[in-house]
């Protein structure tokens, strides 16, 4: 619980009572490896922070394939914002990588948080710009490199995760085949 409050004090300023009706807000949740927090077709129930765990961001495409598009680890929030905000089905799924513990506020425990304190929206509003940027930041290289920068670049953002996650979901993440990773892992060794 700390470590989602010191998250929320890096945006704004916020009273002891304050914190504590956050807290009195926030359910804790365990899902299991492979569990999805957001499935495609169904309107996101839930912004969480990740206590514990590594999540994914994926969908399928027109072939049917799955595409890893981005990960979140510890100490960050994580919901499809637009499709929470506006209540609709979301496109894409949220996937635990590994047994994972968060934190949750479900919609109305968030708009309770919304309607109760003073600038919670500023607040908010300043996490999402910050998780919208980190997102980007992960992403944008990717389009212009080679194969092998891609992974070095990933080696470099995702140090903590490269053993907690499978070859296929960071070879479908580089936008690669799982064997093209395995002979550039060879490679650079």
């Amino acid at each position: 619980m700390e470590k989602l409050i010191e998250y929320i004090l890096q945006f704004g300023n916020l009273n002891q009572q304050q914190i504590d009706f956050i807290k009195s807000k926030t359910t804790y949740l365990e899902l299991k490896k492979d569990d999805y927090f957001s499935e495609a077709g169904k309107s996101p129930n839930y912004i969480g922070f990740v206590l514990e765990g590594v999540f994914r961001f994926c969908y399928y495409d027109n072939k049917g394939e799955e595409i890893t598009y981005y990960f979140i680890n510890e100490d960050s929030f994580i919901t499809d914002q637009q499709k929470f905000d506006t209540q609709t089905a979301a496109t894409d799924y949220i996937q635990a990588v590994t047994d994972c513990k968060m934190l949750v506020f479900s919609r109305k425990d968030w708009d309770d948080i919304l309607n109760t304190i003073i600038d919670w929206d500023k607040i908010s509003a300043k996490i999402v710009q910050k998780c919208f940027m980190d997102a980007m930041d992960r992403r944008s290289p990717l389009v212009s490199e080679d194969a092998t920068t891609r992974y070095l670049s990933f080696l470099e953002k995702y140090p903590m995760l490269i053993n907690r996650i499978p070859l296929s979901y960071i070879a479908s993440y580089l936008g690669i085949t799982q064997q093209s990773l395995s002979r550039i892992r060879k490679n650079i060794r």
